[in-house]
């Protein structure tokens, strides 16, 4: 296979998070969505932002209206993404192909058709005139002063059907003055040696004419590795999106193939060297989506270099590399040490200092946090997912003494059920807890009985530690352990909380027999970390 570190000129990075990953499964982009995730693309530094179909969607064709005037890009050019002319039209007047010249975009990509079956039975024509609807529509667009790209949709299993075809509507393009020819797994099923074999050959019947380009769907699980197959065979233009984002199973994970051909194969694609940026600019986009980041997704995941077997934290003690493919601060990743019961004293040592503790050489401290993590997690704790409890419980070991705000006298819970209702019931909350010195009885009303927990005591501590009103309860996860036990099961819940002023999030846990008790831990132990993340001290 070609080597995948040697040269090429200014290699293509062409994104499409705003075409073809919009095109996702419960993902609907406003044009105010799209023109606030653009400039984040060209801060990643890729060459080109595809921006939709303007003509044919009507929020595209505002979106480049908008962008014309809104959009200021320093590394990327916008795309406009259209199809071919209609068969038995002059391009020149075709409504939509006029519409690619209307959004002012610089650069034009052109669905076509490159299987001759979809030619057939999808446009209803012959082969000859669908190679003349390329070249033509290619010609025209050129000839007004735009960039061309064609996208050969189909090609990979048109060229498995009828290779003369598929590689004739290359040629069509690249005569006509397309200055890349894409070629398209639409259906996502090709494997990397075929896709190898195929661009291998593509390259060799049209010659050095021109820019072979790949678009990977992941159907198979092998969009980036596909990806990566037909740059080794010679194509110096990929199309990606961030994050992976597409219809069906998505598209190649544009980030993941940058980063292994700049980290693994010594090749410089983004400009700025914005790898560095890459997670940051991932979680900024998916924030917008309004989808949550994938925490194993390769190279920038919360997860990608996250640590829980002691084994590992043995070795990495040692050095990080041991168990780490890359650098992670090189994609602006982390690692992270997981605490758990497979934890050994190495682990707790380095999640010690993650958090700002130096454990090294305190053998009864750490074997202590140990085993208390073991039992712990042996009666249905869980610490690598609530960093924040952990933290406490380590605090608590090291300072001998739990860290403490107020102290909790009682509380307790009403539900209460109205005739003719089942399904709605009103909960009460009271709370008898001393804080700063004085004695507070407070009363929370919600629709649950944890709601009503949360507002009697936040309604309990506004006064001694009003910073609590800035902490909001984002997220509430509840696991029945042991489920074997039935109504007597032991229950978790996992709780996170925002700090809307820092914008930081933390995560905590609780165990108990209900979902009540379990409850009620996490929530104290939340606003304990918060207060104690604000810098906040306690009022005796």
């Amino acid at each position: 296979m070609t080597d995948l570190s040697a040269p090429t000129t200014a290699f293509h990075v062409y994104d499409t998070t705003l075409r073809d990953g919009a095109q996702q499964e419960g993902m609907n982009l406003s044009v105010a969505d799209k023109l606030a995730i653009a400039p984040l693309l060209d801060d990643l530094g890729v060459g080109f932002i595809e921006g939709g179909w303007p003509g044919a969607i009507p929020k595209d064709t505002e979106f480049f209206a908008r962008a014309a005037t809104e959009l200021r890009l320093r590394n990327a050019q916008l795309a406009a993404f259209g199809a071919t002319r209609k068969p038995g039209l002059q391009a020149s007047a075709d409504p939509q192909v006029r519409a690619l010249l209307d959004a002012q975009a610089p650069v034009v990509t052109l669905v076509a058709k490159s299987d001759i079956r979809h030619v057939q039975r999808a446009l209803r024509t012959t082969g000859e005139e669908n190679l003349a609807m390329i070249a033509d529509t290619v010609a025209f667009l050129v000839a007004e002063g735009r960039r061309v790209v064609l996208d050969a949709e189909h090609f990979f299993d048109g060229y498995r059907f009828d290779p003369t075809y598929a590689v004739d509507a290359v040629r069509a393009a690249f005569e006509a003055g397309a200055e890349v020819a894409t070629l398209c797994d639409t259906n996502g099923g090709m494997l990397p040696d075929d896709v190898h074999a195929v661009v291998t050959a593509v390259r060799g019947a049209v010659g050095p004419v021109g820019r072979l380009g790949i678009h990977a769907h992941n159907d198979s699980g092998c969009a980036v590795a596909n990806s990566l197959a037909a740059v080794a065979a010679g194509a110096d233009h990929v199309q990606g999106t961030v994050n992976g984002y597409g219809e069906r199973t998505g598209n190649a994970d544009l980030i993941a193939v940058v980063a292994n051909l700049e980290l693994k194969a010594n090749r410089t694609l983004l400009a700025g060297g914005a790898l560095r940026d890459a997670t940051r600019i991932a979680h900024a986009i998916s924030e917008i989506t309004n989808i949550s980041p994938f925490a194993r997704q390769p190279y920038i995941g919360a997860s990608a270099f996250a640590h829980k077997a002691g084994l590992h934290a043995s070795a990495i003690k040692v050095d990080p590399d041991l168990y780490q493919h890359i650098d992670p601060t090189l994609v602006g990743n982390d690692m992270r040490m997981l605490i758990s019961d497979m934890a050994g004293r190495a682990s707790i040592e380095l999640k010690g200092r993650e958090l700002g503790f130096e454990l090294e050489g305190q053998a009864d401290l750490l074997s202590r946090v140990t085993d208390r993590v073991k039992r712990s997690e042996a009666e249905g704790y869980t610490f690598d997912a609530a960093d924040a409890s952990f933290e406490l419980l380590l605090r608590e070991e090291v300072d001998g003494e739990r860290l403490a705000y107020f102290d909790v006298e009682s509380w307790r819970v009403i539900v209460e059920t109205m005739p003719g209702a089942p399904h709605e019931a009103n909960a009460e909350a009271t709370v008898k807890l001393t804080a700063g010195g004085q004695r507070v009885v407070a009363t929370g009303e919600g629709n649950g009985p944890v709601n009503a927990l949360d507002h009697a005591l936040r309604q309990a501590l506004v006064g001694c530690y009003p910073q609590i009103e800035r902490f909001e309860l984002i997220d509430f996860k509840v696991r029945i352990m042991d489920t074997m036990h039935g109504t007597d099961a032991v229950t978790r819940v996992l709780v996170e909380t925002m700090d809307l002023g820092a914008e930081t999030t933390w995560r905590t846990v609780g165990v108990g027999p209900n979902v009540i008790e379990a409850s009620w831990e996490a929530l104290v132990d939340s606003v304990v970390y918060g207060l104690l993340k604000a810098g906040v001290e306690r009022r005796s």
